[in-house]
């Protein structure tokens, strides 16, 4: 068995989104200024299936690039080295060249990943991929910044 490199108790620390917007849960692998790989279990549970579709429930594909972007705010955190307060968000400010290739489903482990592509004056670029069982699901360039909030 493989020990996360953070498990959910780290990632409510780093992350400020809770039930049911929390899209991660376990990071598998992190090297810093670089990649992460990190979990998403499906679960029929989850929240939207109830309406999206309640005939053949699929994971909306907004909230696969969400839970890309939740992933590569960890990397950010992490390569930063800062445990972020109560002030600090992570904003998409950009996504480019989205696509969504293969259907989500319950019991589906989403495997999310994300490369720096590039880190200037306060906005990241990353590359990112969502796959099940080795084949994409969904892939996109994303841009996000970090805020402090009043």
């Amino acid at each position: 068995m493989t020990v996360p490199v953070l498990d959910i108790h780290k990632i409510l620390k780093k992350l400020p989104h809770r039930y049911p917007f929390l899209l991660v849960d376990r990071v598998l692998a992190l090297e810093k200024d670089k990649f992460i790989r990190a979990l998403k279990n499906v679960t029929i549970n989850e929240p939207f299936f109830g309406g999206h579709f309640p005939h053949r429930p699929v994971m909306p594909g907004v909230l696969m690039l969400e839970a890309l972007a939740q992933t590569a705010a960890l990397l950010s955190f992490e390569s930063m080295g800062e445990e972020p307060g109560d002030d600090t968000v992570v904003y998409f400010v950009g996504i480019d060249g989205a696509r969504f290739k293969r259907v989500v489903e319950p019991g589906d482990q989403l495997i999310l990943e994300a490369t720096i592509e590039r880190a200037k004056a306060g906005i990241y670029k990353y590359k990112t991929r969502a796959s099940v069982d080795g084949q994409t699901a969904c892939e996109a360039e994303l841009m996000c910044t970090m805020r402090k909030i009043a």
